[in-house]
């Protein structure tokens, strides 16, 4: 099994989120971050004055998923997610040992 952990802007949360559905893939967990990048931050401007924010809102999505359906996911974040511009986010991929159902006790693939 793998788990995916996408850095996403805020913006395209409901589109990956349908697109994953289209793809038969429902199940995710998301939660707002902040964080920065290389860029570290940006500036704004409001009422004429610049603003420094060091922190960027971001949403991190988690799906943990059988190996063979990873590639297929990772795909459809990265189609959806991207802009081309700084800040579109990145992917994390790491392998799960296990996976446990707490209401049946099931392990492994059958939990997912």
């Amino acid at each position: 099994m793998k788990r995916i952990e996408a850095i996403i802007r805020p913006e395209k949360l409901d589109a990956v989120v349908e697109k994953l559905g289209e793809l038969g893939y429902p199940g995710l967990n998301y939660t707002e971050v902040q964080g920065h990048g290389r860029q570290k931050g940006m500036k704004e401007i409001f009422r004429g004055r610049e603003y420094d924010i060091k922190f960027v809102p971001k949403i991190k999505i988690e799906i943990v998923a059988q190996d063979s359906q990873a590639d297929k996911i990772i795909e459809a974040i990265i189609k959806v997610s991207q802009t081309g511009q700084i800040g579109d986010g990145k992917i994390f991929v790491s392998d799960v040992i296990n996976a446990i159902r707490v209401r049946t006790e099931e392990h492994g693939d059958d939990v997912l």
